[in-house]
């Protein structure tokens, strides 16, 4: 069966019985016309918004609707945790073509519901539309941090260090492996397809005030090094040799005669966390890392005066590469 074989308030109500039983901080949810939620106690809500298009971000031919499920809700509380917040809820919208077939949608909400409840996301409300094109999946996702606990990409100064959660590229050499027809290993294919939103990471960081500058590494580790010292007024100098690569995509890419560190820099949707930390603040990032023990943390590079961006190897300093874009000038 597909869709417009049930209609939409039959779909609608196909999907809300597929959804967790909502939080008691929602007071109104899906059936009115808008959501209402309790914001905690001297908290500050944090919200985000994204989108993933098929054909763009994911392929039916690749990945399950369980897992384009959880990827996107995974992407929305990934740049809650770079906020240092903690998700309570979520919208979530379908544009969806007639002939969609019901057992897609189902597998979706069961993906996105389940990565959910982890975290104790209730889903408030949404929408459901009708698309001649691709299917969207449109969440906008809402959180909730401490006043005067919340972390931005502006906050650095030069001179802070820059630490690094996970290891990245995994999710590009997948996607690179499956363009050249090749099957990733489940390790790789799990990075692509089912990232893991570092949500304890990026609370206990906002928590303990461990960090001075944060950001999510949606686009790639090169991006987000950018972004945060062009938002905080410095440059940045990263060492090559101190970047974890995953060893399965570093392994491939090996073979395949391309350089890890340089491809994984370019590469996007790792949704790891970039801290800048400064570093008499030794301290407090000590106590993260007992907090937190998974991810690891690794120190990739410094915040500079000089505004040039650097990747620097043995003798040699070239500029950092970029990450992803959707528009190229």
């Amino acid at each position: 069966m597909t869709t417009s074989d049930i209609g939409e308030r039959a779909l609608i109500s196909r999907l809300l019985a597929r959804l967790p039983r909502p939080s008691p901080s929602l007071l109104i949810g899906p059936g009115d016309d808008a959501a209402v939620v309790r914001p905690g106690r001297a908290a500050l809500q944090v919200l985000t918004t994204d989108a993933l298009v098929e054909h763009v971000h994911f392929s039916r031919a690749w990945a399950s609707p369980e897992s384009i499920g959880h990827k996107a809700l995974a992407v929305n509380l990934s740049d809650l945790a770079a906020m240092g917040a903690l998700p309570r809820w979520a919208l979530l919208s379908l544009v969806l073509p007639p002939d969609t077939p019901l057992s897609f949608v189902d597998g979706l909400v069961d993906g996105l519901a389940a990565l959910g409840s982890q975290h104790g996301v209730t889903v408030a409300g949404g929408n459901v539309t009708r698309s001649p094109g691709p299917v969207v999946i449109d969440v906008t996702a809402g959180g909730e941090v401490a006043q005067r606990k919340f972390i931005t990409r502006a906050g650095a100064h030069p001179g802070d260090e820059l630490w690094l959660s996970g290891s990245i590229g995994g999710a590009h050499a997948a996607l690179a492996m499956l363009s050249a027809d090749e099957a990733p290993g489940p390790a790789l294919a799990e990075r692509l397809h089912r990232p893991t939103p570092r949500v304890r990471l990026g609370a206990t960081i906002a928590a303990h005030r461990a960090a001075r500058g944060l950001i999510d590494l949606s686009d790639g580790l090169g991006a987000a090094v950018t972004q945060v010292a062009e938002a905080s007024g410095c440059g940045a100098r990263i060492d090559a040799d101190a970047i974890p690569v995953m060893a399965e995509a570093r392994e491939w890419w090996n073979a395949k005669g391309v350089d890890p560190v340089q491809v994984s820099l370019a590469g996007g949707e790792d949704y790891e966390l970039l801290l800048a930390v400064p570093a008499r603040w030794g301290g407090r990032l000590r106590h993260l890392r007992r907090q937190v023990t998974d991810p690891p943390l690794t120190r990739i590079g410094t915040l500079t005066r000089d505004r040039a961006l650097v990747l620097s190897r043995p003798g040699i300093e070239t500029p950092l590469p970029g990450g992803f874009e959707h528009f190229h000038p």
